[in-house]
């Protein structure tokens, strides 16, 4: 009788052991991920668009993108446009080259002159006549130089606008592209190859991976136990009472409670109202969103 005893004894103690390691945690909840949803910024024909459900991509990396021809081709006119009114733009000194050279000459000449006068071998008027020449090129030339300037300027004001559509296609060329911008698996694909698209259009949903988020929930007799950046111990069930355990870090507390979810277990079950926290928990490769996670704050 006694040997029967001490059995039962020992099989109670080790099942109230097994029963207190399961619950032997502070809250509960579920891993859950920021969610980006990448949509079109352009419209057009999807061309190419190599994502699948499952598939991890990097920042940055090109996907895909839609059919842009037209918009080359804008772009291309417009490029035209302002090859040929730049030829039409004045060269200046090619310009007044000769009207240069006659000044140049003209120089020469009333220098030669006023040496010949100072030395009475030049009349008066051969001298006006040099000063004279000498002026009525100078005003040409400022004349030409005005006249060209006004043109030059005119014809790159036409520029400024051509090139400004050019840069606005030039951006519409960029969006064309599907660039994905974060790290993270991809959830949802909800567009294929050929479909035509309109601006915003959703194409995927990617989350985050690398860095899991536990959203669980706390009583209020709690909260005095939870501050932010508190480092917390985090568990997930394998099966057949074993756990694999991770460090979180707790970077939220709501500041509102909330009636308990019915999936999400608590420590003390008789409590209506809850609050909501987030542990921040990097990951292995094993946690997946969604997996019910369990959290301890004692280390």
């Amino acid at each position: 009788m006694k040997k029967v005893s001490l059995l039962a004894i020992s099989v109670s103690l080790i099942f109230a052991a097994c029963h207190n390691s399961e619950n032997d945690f502070d809250a509960a909840g579920a891993f859950e991920s920021v969610e980006t949803i990448v949509s079109t910024e352009s419209s057009g024909t999807i061309m190419q668009f190599n994502v699948e459900e499952g598939q991890t991509l990097k920042p940055h990396q090109f996907v895909g993108y839609l059919d842009s021809v037209q918009l080359y081709y804008k772009k291309q006119q417009l490029e035209d446009q302002i090859a040929s009114t730049t030829s039409q733009i004045p060269n200046i000194p090619v310009q007044i080259a000769s009207l240069q050279a006659q000044l140049s000459e003209a120089k020469k000449n009333q220098d030669r002159i006023s040496n010949l006068f100072k030395a009475n071998a030049a009349t008066q008027q051969q001298m006006d006549d040099a000063n004279t020449q000498v002026e009525v090129l100078n005003k040409q030339i400022d004349a030409q130089e005005s006249t060209l300037g006004i043109t030059s300027t005119t014809l790159s004001k036409n520029i400024a606008p051509i090139q400004a559509q050019i840069d606005q296609l030039n951006d519409q060329l960029v969006k064309c592209r599907i660039i994905n911008p974060i790290h993270g698996t991809v959830l949802t694909k909800y567009a294929e190859n050929h479909e035509v698209v309109m601006p915003g259009k959703a194409l995927y949903k990617i989350a985050e991976t690398d860095t899991l988020i536990l959203r669980a929930y706390i009583t209020g007799s709690q909260l005095t136990e939870v501050k932010l950046g508190q480092k917390v111990k985090v568990r997930t069930d394998l099966g057949a009472n074993q756990y694999r355990f991770y460090p979180g870090t707790v970077y939220w507390v709501s500041d509102k409670s909330e009636f308990t979810p019915k999936t999400i277990p608590t420590k003390d079950e008789r409590a209506d109202l809850v609050y909501a926290i987030k542990v921040r928990v990097i990951n292995d490769g094993y946690l997946k969103i969604g997996m019910y996670g369990e959290v301890s704050f004692q280390q």
